[in-house]
């Protein structure tokens, strides 16, 4: 299958400048391109997996990509689609984020291999050294102001305030793309589709100062079938990062994603083939409640991006956790699994009588709640349930003598740390 038409049955083009031109310009032979990412965290996160990943196709077909991070770019903020201007940082923080972005991209893009070897590039390179006046003489007049303006994302903030800084900030992305085109004749850019009025100036940019085609390509914005987005600003980010978001809690976000999406994102997020995954659509919706797709995309994601013993070890947390077996796993294993439940610090003159500690630690509300959990069944430490009401927790309840696990129940969890 032709890359153009393997993306678009992946559902990964949402927007096009000249479908016809750009789909015989990657028939003809090798296009370089690039994907910009401004260093807005010191991660990157699922939003921009849908990016990188059309990258790592197209580099996949023997195209050539450029990976750009935004060091200058980043110090000035993209207005698109916000509310309120972005909360400038300063360049020694910039510089941190774009260091730990790159390193996040070289795990998708072959950067070492082949004539089509990535290659990563950074914008401060080429905006720290121009001047003000030069850039305004030399790439400002190529811009008028209704242009700049009939942008959506600059609309958007006309009637609640843009600054200078913000509205400029579709020139210097135009200007990437022409810098990127002079010195490696890049002439296709892929980004997400809030950012086609940044990404087009930099086509216009291309035409009218140096006459020549420019293409672009947009990514959808992916939401699930509520249509919530996926992306930091949505408070529900989920990060590259291992030490932001752990494996196992990336896991559990693919295992939980609704029946309506699973197979949508297989051909998103995953290189099965489109034979595969649509084996896998008709085993998943002869018996949904397997979770089949879900499985899967769960084991692609997470050994893409963080390794396959990763993904072994979230999988056993998965199953150990299930099971109740939490003596079967290592404090590191629990740390991760159990991360984001209800901890409580144990004091050294602490009362460690069963139903003390319950209401210390918030497990219960009261001593009478207490001992009817305990006289139930319902309180498990370490995975072996309690029915002493004058148990009393000791040394051989603190796994590698750093916590006890207390779970209430079949799914509510609390950590005791010493």
């Amino acid at each position: 299958m032709h890359i153009f038409d393997e993306l678009k049955e992946r559902g990964l083009i949402f927007q096009t400048t000249d479908e016809e031109a750009l789909r015989k310009a990657l028939e003809e032979g090798q296009v370089s391109y690039y994907t910009g990412y401004d260093p807005t965290a010191d991660s990157l996160h699922l939003g921009h997996l849908v990016a990188i990943l059309t990258s790592r196709r197209l580099q996949l077909a023997g195209h050539k990509p450029y990976a750009l991070v935004g060091g200058a770019t980043g110090l000035i903020g993209d207005p698109s689609f916000k509310d309120a201007e972005r909360s400038l940082q300063t360049k020694e923080t910039v510089d941190g984020w774009v260091q730990s972005i790159q390193g996040q991209l070289s795990r998708f893009l072959d950067f070492e291999n082949g004539e089509n070897k990535a290659v990563m590039v950074n914008n401060y390179d080429w905006f720290g050294s121009i001047s003000f006046i030069d850039f305004l003489r030399d790439v400002g007049k190529y811009f008028t102001v209704n242009y700049m303006m009939s942008k959506e994302s600059v609309k958007k903030r006309i009637e609640t305030g843009i600054s200078y800084t913000e509205f400029a900030y579709q020139i210097m992305q135009g200007y990437d793309f022409f810098v990127l085109n002079k010195e490696h004749n890049v002439t296709l850019q892929i980004g997400g589709s809030d950012q086609w009025g940044n990404m087009t100036a930099g086509t216009e940019l291309l035409r009218r100062k140096a006459d020549k085609t420019g293409h672009v390509i947009t990514v959808p914005l992916i939401t699930d079938a509520t249509g919530k987005k996926f992306g930091k600003s949505e408070g529900n980010a989920v990060w590259l990062n291992a030490d932001k978001t752990s494996p196992y809690e990336m896991y559990q976000f693919w295992m939980n994603v609704m029946d309506a999406d699973a197979v949508r994102f297989l051909k998103i997020f995953t290189f099965l083939s489109m034979d595969e995954i649509e084996d896998i659509r008709k085993q998943f919706e002869a018996a949904p409640h397997e979770r089949l797709a879900q499985k899967i995309l769960a084991r692609e994601v997470v050994t893409l991006v963080h390794g396959e013993e990763a993904y072994k070890e979230a999988l056993n947390i998965t199953e150990q956790l299930f099971a109740g077996n939490i003596k079967n796993l290592s404090v590191k294993e629990l740390k991760q699994g159990l991360r984001g439940v209800p901890n409580y610090q144990v004091q050294a003159d602490e009362n460690l009588n069963i139903i003390e500690i319950l209401v210390s630690a918030g497990v219960v509300n009261s001593k009478r709640q207490a001992r009817e959990d305990v006289q139930n069944g319902a309180i498990y430490v370490n995975g072996e349930r309690i029915q002493n009401l004058d148990y009393v927790l000791g040394d051989a309840d603190k796994l590698e003598n750093e916590l006890t696990v207390i779970r209430r129940g079949k799914k509510k969890y609390f950590v005791l740390t010493y």
